[in-house]
């Protein structure tokens, strides 16, 4: 897909892999619509990219209606849907308090899972309705998985589970939106600069960064972002998850 002129929705637009995703897009032509419950960091990624900024909550179907409403309003209907929202919290199944808190479980889910399907069941809706360009394509979704997905450590059981059902998605949903012309593609990130890492210490970010073999350091948002771009643009990427790494494998912990 051409991406110049073509509209994207990128949800968590407003920081760390949304908004390398959006940098790399709007430089290649496109008008993008950042899509997040940070609505300050989504106008600031807005005015640097030319783009739109709309507040939009993934796990929330209402919420989630009315942001792609707005896009569509604004900048005419999503070709291209990005889904880069999510949190990362950390806990023990067992831990010095006891079990894993069931109510953060499920949050994790909620968001980075079942708000990915949201607004992939979402964007396909309005996709299939659209004219097919010259080659039959209608659309393009990008999900964001983790390499916790396949090598999660302790600590990581909600968050792991989560990315774990991004990766499990993706196949059964490019397989059903092919007769559409509408592709869907996953990217599995490893230890990359964003507002999850901001946290650390200087000293666990060198000690991360050394775990990965090439090259030895952390993975850049629009290194993320690029990768999108070559998904967009090469009609015969679709239905895999694409370890974006630098061959880290994870340990234990």
């Amino acid at each position: 897909m051409d991406l110049n002129g073509q509209v994207v929705a990128i949800t968590g637009g407003g920081s760390g892999l949304g908004a390398g995703a959006a940098r790399v897009l709007a430089k290649a032509g496109a008008r993008v619509a950042l899509l997040d419950v940070n609505t300050a960091g989504a106008e600031a990624v807005a005015r640097e990219t030319g783009g739109l900024a709309v507040r939009c909550d993934v796990a929330s179907e209402a919420s989630a209606v009315a942001a792609l409403q707005a896009v569509t309003a604004a900048l005419g209907a999503p070709r291209i849907l990005v889904n880069c929202a999510g949190i990362g919290p950390s806990a023990r199944i067992v831990g010095r308090d006891g079990p894993h808190p069931l109510d953060l479980y499920r949050k994790v889910i909620e968001i980075n899972l079942v708000g990915t399907f949201n607004m992939l069941r979402l964007a396909a809706a309005a996709m299939q309705a659209l004219e097919p360009m010259a080659d039959g394509e209608r659309g393009v979704i990008v999900n964001t998985a983790s390499v916790a997905g396949f090598e999660g450590q302790i600590g990581q059981a909600a968050y792991a589970s989560s990315k774990g059902g991004v990766i499990a998605l993706t196949l059964p949903a490019a397989r059903e939106l092919a007769r559409f012309g509408i592709r869907v593609m996953t990217i599995a990130p490893g230890t990359f600069e964003t507002p999850m890492l901001a946290t650390i210490s200087e000293e666990f970010r060198k000690s991360l960064a050394a775990q990965v073999p090439f090259p030895p350091r952390l993975g850049r948002p629009e290194e993320y972002g690029a990768l999108v771009r070559h998904i967009c643009e090469s009609p015969m990427l679709n239905g895999e998850t694409i370890r974006l790494d630098g061959a880290i494998r994870m340990g234990p912990k």
